[in-house]
């Protein structure tokens, strides 16, 4: 990459490399209750500290770490030592005859990438490969197609967030075996990040999706800009990790819903998709939200058309998910917590006869204890709510929705995603064919730092 500068991989913090101790065991925490979908955040070295999703290098003992798509988390590694290994090919700590890897081709960019390559040898599985990655780089920067501007000082610092907020939600993803697939292996349904800047006499970059394609504005990633655009639009909450979170969502709609047997249930609970979505997104700014959306919506904003009322509980149910897995993981209690509301019942649910009900159920009344936790904790600090938001019974069942699709995905899938074919039939012709409007990407031309291409 031309744009490449000096700048070190990203280490522990001072607070993150002083956390030794062990989370309590499942049956004493929240863990029994929760039910999180997915993954442990909490994470190893081999010296037995803890280490972090972001983390390169162990700050106790120096050992190298990476995220290995295949253990879903970060691992200890050591250098290869096989015969016929090349310089810079590791391999996890402990299994020097196992699978090989190098860094990612960003990991001493600005973007501080820690994500590792596959270096596939005779007898891997056919599965270990580099097919559909960019020549040098990871999953995660495969799917990034268009930096900001690395000529100007502050871009460096802004793609680093960008990045760390798409790599955690990748992350994610991939726990909840959703298909992750760059464009290189599916042109058409294939996923692509735009991070552009507004440049001058171009127009203002709008954040948007389509047809796989997302477009984030890099100025979203400093923190004085966004919290200036939400207090101007009246948001309780506006992070970088929730803007990638909600265009995931519509990319995922155009896969998972819109083509298959979910769309009528869509259909019956948020709406019909065939709405004019430029006329319900002019009606919503022009007059507001109808008054009784809080009954109705996660957020004001899910209420201007079915489209955005699903990406907002998309990704609303991800933060759940996610907050969830981490608290499970570092064995949070919060069942003495006093609750602010009721818990919810069976009868609140979409499908209260669904097999997997209970277990979502538990899941949802589980995250209302863990989040009057986390406010009480944020108000100590004289910080504002963690989570800004009471869910509506109404949105309960939508939540559900969503927890239904994902869980077919998975149990469909058998094995976390990977960078070849979504597994079938997940992916279909025509499959991408209700685009959600957003601003036309800023030409490559004007933004010199895009990901090279074979």
């Amino acid at each position: 990459m031309s744009s490449a500068t000096n700048a070190q991989p990203i280490e522990p913090t001072a607070t993150e490399a002083i956390v030794t101790e062990t989370a309590p065991p499942a049956d004493e925490s929240l863990a029994s209750e929760l039910q999180a979908p997915s993954l442990s955040r909490a994470y190893q070295c081999q010296c037995g500290r803890p280490v972090f999703l972001r983390n390169s290098r162990c700050l106790a003992c120096s050992t190298p770490l990476g995220y290995i798509i295949e253990r879903l988390g970060v691992m200890p590694l050591a250098p290869a030592e096989f015969v016929g290994a090349e310089p810079d090919t590791f391999t996890l700590f402990g299994d020097p005859n196992g699978r090989a890897y190098r860094r990612c081709a960003n990991f001493l960019t600005p973007a501080a990438c820690n994500w590792m390559v596959p270096v596939p040898r005779d007898g891997d599985a056919a599965s270990f490969t580099t097919d559909g990655l960019v020549p040098g780089f990871c999953l995660s920067c495969s799917v990034t197609r268009t930096i900001p501007d690395l000529s100007i000082e502050r871009n460096g610092q802004l793609w680093l967030s960008l990045e760390l907020a798409k790599r955690r939600l990748l992350s994610q993803l991939l726990a909840l075996h959703l298909p992750v697939v760059t464009r290189l292996t599916d042109p058409v349904h294939g996923l692509a990040f735009d991070f552009l800047g507004s440049m001058p006499g171009a127009g203002h970059v709008m954040t948007g999706h389509q047809t796989g394609v997302i477009t984030l504005n890099a100025e979203e990633a400093e923190d004085a800009v966004r919290e200036r655009i939400r207090a101007e639009m009246r948001e309780p909450y506006r992070t970088l990790l929730g803007h990638f979170r909600h265009e995931i969502g519509h990319y995922y709609w155009d896969l998972l819903v819109e083509p298959t047997h979910w769309l009528e249930g869509f259909r019956q609970l948020f709406g019909d998709d065939r709405e004019d979505y430029a006329t319900a997104l002019r009606n919503h700014y022009d007059n507001g939200p109808p008054p009784d959306w809080k009954d109705r919506f996660v957020t004001s904003y899910a209420s201007s058309h079915p489209w955005e009322d699903w990406a907002e509980t998309w990704a609303h149910y991800l933060h759940m998910a996610d907050a969830a897995d981490t608290a499970l993981s570092f064995g949070v209690d919060a069942r003495n917590v006093e609750l602010s509301g009721d818990l919810f019942e069976m009868a609140d649910l979409w499908q209260p006869d669904d097999p997997g009900a209970p277990q979502f159920l538990d899941f949802l009344n589980g995250w209302v204890r863990l989040t009057n936790v986390l406010n009480e904790m944020s108000r100590s600090m004289g910080q504002p709510d963690y989570y800004p938001f009471v869910l509506a019974r109404a949105e309960v069942g939508k939540l559900q929705f969503v927890h239904m699709v994902i869980t077919e995905q998975r149990e469909r899938s058998g094995l976390p995603a990977m960078v070849g074919k979504p597994a079938e039939p997940v992916v279909v012709d025509g499959a991408a064919t209700a685009p959600e409007p957003a601003a036309e990407p800023t030409p490559p031309a004007a933004q010199p730092a895009p990901l090279p291409q074979p």
